[in-house]
């Protein structure tokens, strides 16, 4: 690893400070170096205030340093007004005559023109150190601008035999997972902005679907419901978290804190789903099931990531996991496509 890449992975741990407090923001760090030495650092904390740049030269002591200094940010610096000033400008102002970025910016508003501003008043500056990852770390930032829809992620546990779930003949479900990967579940659902269920998942589990063994946000919970055949006393519709209910039917239920949305019977529905969630500003959902849901997307190659829970309880008969197929789809186009494993045996 050279020196500029150093400095660079110094400026993607720093971006990932920010993670679930910058959308619709990405997450950014920055490093400002003279002399061999770090004299400045800074990420962006949370949306609607100062970007990396800023808390980066802001963190400088001695700011005569920064007119013979380096300074490394993870992503093109912006050049428009927004919440904030353009961190171009600011780096003009100080006079920083080295940038070092990692990728540049998806964003309409930006997509090359910081980059452009600070060549322009004769500033040094090269693009693409560890590119790959820094363009990994703002994957669903980049999703969303390039694809115009939400990252989306599925998520199943499953059994050794690969079967997802079984019910007992008390009605109770068979749990696959553990404390742990319950946990690491609900983190999932506090990275995400909303969170979408079957009908066989709401009637059968009954979930709250939301945050409890995680520090975060609650999602907007999102059911498909097509014949509006679910009982108003399910957890989904207890008004404590705004729900949305995807259907066949023109007519509602007046049910507290849940909008109604009607589906064309003869048209995708994964892929009406999505462009309502992007309508809504939903920029992430995570997909939780149940087969015949989670199959739909994986069908359609609509997914990002899928976490699979890989229990080595057989269970010999229930409803069978989904089945991952992307021989129909162009990965290619698709970059951040990543399925992983989670092998427990609990």
């Amino acid at each position: 690893m050279n020196e500029e890449e150093k400095y660079m992975w110094r400026c993607i741990q720093l971006a990932k400070n920010g993670a679930n407090h910058t959308f619709p923001n990405p997450m950014v760090g920055a490093v400002i170096v003279c002399d061999g030495k770090i004299i400045g650092e800074g990420y962006h904390i949370r949306y609607g205030e100062a970007h990396a740049e800023v808390n980066a030269i802001r963190s400088v002591k001695d700011h005569t340093l920064l007119e013979r200094s380096t300074l490394y940010v993870s992503l093109e610096p912006c050049s428009h007004y927004g919440k904030t000033p353009p961190c171009s400008d600011l780096i003009i102002q100080n006079k920083i005559p080295y940038v070092v970025i990692g990728c540049e910016d998806p964003f309409y508003r930006v997509d090359g023109r910081g980059i452009r501003k600070l060549k322009e008043v004769g500033c040094n500056v090269k693009v693409g150190v560890l590119e790959k990852e820094c363009r990994q770390l703002i994957r669903r930032f980049i999703t969303v601008n390039q694809h115009q829809r939400p990252y989306i992620t599925l998520k199943w546990a499953e059994s050794a035999d690969g079967f997802i779930d079984f019910y007992r003949d008390n009605g109770r479900p068979v749990i696959l997972s553990t404390p742990l990967t319950g946990m690491l579940a609900h983190k999932r659902r506090a990275d995400s902005e909303a969170i979408l269920v079957g009908t066989r998942t709401a009637l059968l589990d009954n979930p709250s679907l939301n945050v409890r063994n995680w520090i975060g946000k609650n999602p907007i919970r999102v059911v498909i419901d097509k014949d509006l055949s679910l009982p108003p006393t399910l957890n989904l519709f207890d008004g404590k978290i705004p729900t949305l209910v995807f259907t066949f039917a023109t007519e509602f239920p007046d049910l507290p804190a849940t909008d109604f949305i009607t589906l064309h019977a003869q048209k995708n529905f994964p892929i009406q789903i999505i462009r309502e969630l992007y309508r809504r500003g939903i920029r992430s959902v995570l997909v939780e099931g149940g087969t015949v849901l989670l199959q739909s997307f994986i069908k359609e190659g609509l997914w990002d990531e899928i976490f699979i829970e890989k229990s080595l309880k057989k269970l010999g008969c229930g409803v069978k996991a989904p089945e991952i197929n992307t021989k129909n789809h162009e990965v290619h186009e698709q970059p951040f496509k990543t399925t992983i494993r989670h092998y427990t045996s609990d």
